[in-house]
């Protein structure tokens, strides 16, 4: 990992053309492979990868569930009283709460806006899977500081594709500290979707 970098401003930029590719081809199950191999890519090869340096030459890409489009929702925004999150490296106003439909499920997230130069929208969550299949500090959805953004229908709606939920840095070096869910963010079912727990981890 380098700090405050060229090599930095790189990643990013790579995350987010992977995403831009995603939302150009309207999502779906070719659009995830191809995103997955790009990102396998950059976590195999770039200096900013948070995979640790003595797995990064046998690393042959992350795990996850088999692609489930009924796990690709759309959410709409409900207004709600803003609030202030700290987390270990920033602070987060809550923007209203996510709702969204799985079949007779509703799913309700609080949608974060990162308080600070530029700000973004961050939208981490936990879920049943949480401490066996995934990480337990849980995943994220949406994180447009990093370009992790799968767009926005018209009249506003987000797109959740839990498919793409992946893992936040710490899940793969605990040298990294990460934002993670708040408590209201915990969904009660298994979100058998996305990226799983690291190997070896």
């Amino acid at each position: 990992m380098t700090d405050g970098s060229l090599s930095l401003a790189d990643w990013r930029r790579r995350v987010a053309d992977l995403y831009a590719d995603v939302r150009r081809a309207g999502g779906g199950p070719d659009a995830w492979a191809a995103w997955r191999t790009g990102r396998d890519a950059l976590l195999a090869g770039h200096a900013d990868t948070p995979v640790p340096a003595a797995l990064c030459e046998g690393f042959t890409g992350m795990r996850f569930f088999d692609y489930d489009p009924s796990w690709c929702l759309i959410g709409r925004l409900e207004s709600s009283d803003a609030g202030m999150l700290a987390g270990p490296q920033a602070r987060f106003r809550a923007l209203g709460t996510v709702v969204a439909a799985r079949g007779d499920t509703e799913i309700r997230l609080t949608l974060l806006w990162l308080e600070g130069y530029g700000g973004g929208l961050f939208l981490p969550f936990r879920d049943g899977t949480c401490g066996d299949e995934t990480y337990g500090g849980g995943r994220y959805l949406i994180d447009q500081v990093k370009g992790a953004d799968l767009g926005a229908l018209p009249d506003g709606q987000l797109v959740l594709d839990f498919n793409f939920a992946y893992h936040p840095s710490c899940a793969h070096d605990a040298k990294w500290a990460c934002p993670l869910a708040p408590p209201e963010n915990a969904i009660a079912q298994a979100v058998r979707a996305g990226e799983m727990l690291p190997t070896g981890v």
